[in-house]
């Protein structure tokens, strides 16, 4: 009987340390309102205000997306996604349609000239963006750079 009770509660113990994380994650993202809560910043373009290494709360919002917030987003044919500020926000009166054109900070030109986007994509959509920036923690996320970039480490 001791032998069945210790396995039952080292499986117990297994399954909670296996979905803990799994619930944590849910439950931000409900409290985010983002697919992707949390990102890491693996370039240099955003810097002084954000350095490689730093991880990124996000926020979705319903709030509408102004010109200086800063927001993570995805384009095609690039599976990283890309986090840069908002520079001009643009509505068209015929359709209530509104796009974003961002830049990095770090950058110097906006990301349609940059060559950020999509080839011959003008302007991010909403469904562009995963999250606006709400907060930050410095260089928490270099394990992250560390595993993508050094393949020999990788599991």
């Amino acid at each position: 009987m001791g032998r069945t009770r210790r396995f039952i509660v080292q499986a117990i113990n297994l399954g909670m340390t296996i979905t803990l994380p799994l619930m944590i994650w849910k439950l931000l993202i409900c409290l985010s309102g983002s697919d992707s809560p949390v990102t890491v910043v693996l370039s240099a373009s955003m810097e002084p205000g954000f350095k490689r290494g730093d991880i990124l709360f996000l926020h979705m919002s319903k709030s509408p997306i102004r010109s200086g917030d800063i927001v993570v987003f995805r384009v095609e044919g690039r599976d990283i996604p890309i986090v840069h500020r908002v520079i001009t926000v643009h509505e068209r009166r015929d359709t209530n349609e509104i796009n974003f054109l961002t830049k990095g900070d770090n950058n110097g030109e906006d990301d349609r000239n940059g060559g950020i986007y999509a080839k011959g994509q003008q302007w991010l959509q909403h469904y562009h963006i995963i999250g606006r920036v709400v907060g930050f923690l410095p260089y928490a996320g270099w394990f992250t750079i560390i595993l993508k970039e050094k393949p020999v480490i990788k599991v």
